[in-house]
């Protein structure tokens, strides 16, 4: 068992998926030569030459475009937008021919592509380097779209992105690349439909993805120090959503609270808070509270920390619902 980041786990996930099968491709900007921008293609040019290794361009629409070029021929193309507003230009290639090819062709062909996208805050980046995109890929059919919060989630998930032979959007916490596990690889693939509960509890349910699970942990450990059991709950997949396991966790605690980096306003947790309040009108004891990003774009890193959701807010929350 070794010390492992999540970039270094990723970069595992990425050798094994191309020592194991020779139709996955990987490429993008620097991810080649360079090696991505946070390292976490390094080596793998060398390893496994530019044939397989490569890198493109700077246009992102033709990035996506090479991936449904890739799929169609049989091979399984893992593809890197270097940053999360840096998608944005390949936006209608993947959500109006990645997306629906496989109904298009009426099932005759898979789309099995991964787009590789760090997204989030937390990192003291310019304008454009802090996004987050997931509500636009959550809502378009056809994708499948996940997030790991710790090192062996990135490399169980993205394992398992790789061989889906759906299309999958692989949102990679940017804050979280030097978070650090013990692991002992390679470890089996991860199920892309099943959300995990990271820390039981029985006076409420924090539900998280990505970045704000950890922020998610530490509200519920301060809660604790204060004599209220917190269960967190970590969605890993954003579509679909795990709501055997949501509703069981708000079932057992009848008070839910929602966070994530996005902006409140019609974001991932609107469609959580409406499918617990409708589903589990009749157990719970309070709305469901949601934490999240003002909506406004995203400001200058000097006061970023005031932007993004911190355990305090979190806690806030938290009482709103024990208290109502």
């Amino acid at each position: 068992m070794t010390t492992i980041t999540m970039g270094k786990a990723l970069n595992e996930a990425l050798r094994d998926a191309l020592r194991d099968d020779p139709r996955v491709l990987v490429y993008g900007e620097d991810v080649g030569r360079l090696g991505g921008v946070f390292r976490v293609t390094d080596g793998l040019r060398a390893e496994f030459g530019e044939e397989r290794v490569f890198d493109t361009p700077l246009a992102e629409s033709t990035i996506a475009a090479i991936a449904v070029g890739l799929a169609i021929k049989g091979f399984h193309p893992v593809a890197e937008m270097q940053f999360d507003a840096f998608s944005y230009p390949a936006f209608n290639q993947i959500t109006s021919n990645l997306a629906k090819y496989h109904t298009r062709t009426q099932g005759a062909c898979n789309m099995q592509a991964v787009i590789r996208i760090p997204y989030g805050g937390n990192i003291g980046a310019v304008e454009h380097h802090s996004e987050s995109p997931e509500t636009y890929y959550v809502h378009t059919a056809g994708l499948k779209v996940v997030t790991p919060s710790t090192p062996a989630d990135a490399y169980g998930l993205l394992r398992a992105a790789i061989a889906d032979p759906d299309p999958v959007i692989f949102l990679e916490p940017k804050a979280r690349y030097w978070s650090r596990q013990d692991l002992d690889l390679p470890a089996p693939p991860l199920p892309l439909d099943r959300a995990q509960i990271v820390r039981p509890g029985t006076d409420g349910t924090i539900i998280a993805y990505g970045p704000t699970v950890q922020v998610a942990l530490a509200a519920a450990e301060a809660a604790e120090a204060e004599g209220a059991s917190l269960e967190v709950v970590d969605l890993r997949s954003l579509s679909p959503l795990d709501l055997d396991t949501l509703s069981a966790s708000v079932r057992k605690t009848k008070r839910a609270v929602v966070v994530h980096e996005a902006p409140v306003f019609m974001g991932i947790g609107a469609e959580i808070a409406a499918r617990l309040m409708h589903d589990l009108f009749d157990v719970l004891a309070a709305p469901v509270e949601r934490v999240g990003s003002a909506t406004v774009p995203y400001p200058p890193a000097r006061v970023e920390k005031l932007f993004l959701p911190d355990a305090d807010r979190v806690l806030e929350a938290v009482d709103r619902t024990r208290q109502y």
